[in-house]
């Protein structure tokens, strides 16, 4: 059997909208038993709240001061409808309600606010500091925790990742095309990108993970490889020291 000589406490992994990278997290963590966390979903918390509370999208400072005095948190899932994960802002439960349409179209403009991303990679950080986390996001590897033992950056096409975000919103009963699915992941991939803060990129020692072709089942195989050849240790190894 191969010997463990290292095992990734903190794994980073980044890429744009419908990448795969929150599935490809999730699985993950569920493998290895670690805390799973999805930091967009603290941008889109933000979002909602900015919403309920009829903050102009525009006005960035009233924004940034909801976001460092929100009450927010993340928990494993309370609720057996799916989901991987619940949130709460001011104890209200609002994991379906972040995945929202009106969200989805708010969030990127928000999250590009240099204040609003401070406050929240503070309580990243925070975490990760713990370790033994799969954390998810679009700068975890360059900001958040920059020295991560392991960073992914998952890809795919445009039209694979349109073609994904369709299917999850029919799934919600929601009727949309593929059309205007293609133009609102092409819309988040530019604001993303060149946003002034913490920019849409992989981080330097990130590996590039195309999932363009792959299953669910062959996205999460594939990363295993690339776990077990960076850090030496064997699926016997997982199972033997976290009781998986």
């Amino acid at each position: 059997m191969m010997v463990m000589t290292k095992r990734p406490s903190t794994i980073a992994i980044d890429g744009p909208a419908a990448s795969g990278k929150s599935t490809l997290g999730y699985y993950l963590a569920c493998e290895l038993n670690y805390l799973y966390l999805d930091t967009g979903v603290l941008y889109r918390a933000v979002t909602w709240a900015v919403l309920q509370k009829g903050i102009p999208i525009q006005d960035e400072a009233a924004i940034t001061t909801l976001a460092e005095e929100l009450d927010m948190e993340v928990l494993p899932p309370t609720l057996e409808d799916g989901r991987q994960y619940t949130i709460c802002v001011s104890g209200e439960d609002v994991t379906w309600a972040i995945r929202a349409p009106e969200i989805e179209k708010a969030v990127s403009p928000i999250s590009a606010y240099p204040g609003v991303r401070q406050a929240l990679t503070r309580q990243m950080r925070q975490i990760g500091e713990k370790g033994k986390v799969v954390m998810v996001g679009r700068d975890i590897g360059t900001v958040v925790l920059p020295d991560a033992d392991l960073k992914l950056y998952v890809i795919a096409s445009e039209e694979t990742r349109a073609q994904r975000r369709l299917i999850d919103r029919h799934e919600q009963g929601e009727q949309t095309t593929y059309a205007a699915m293609l133009t609102d992941i092409r819309r988040r991939d530019t604001i993303d990108s060149s946003r002034e803060a913490a920019p849409l990129c992989p981080a330097k020692d990130a590996i590039i993970f195309d999932n363009t072709l792959l299953s669910k089942e062959a996205m999460f195989e594939e990363a295993m490889k690339i776990i077990k050849a960076q850090h030496q240790f064997t699926n016997n190894n997982l199972h033997d020291q976290h009781g998986a």
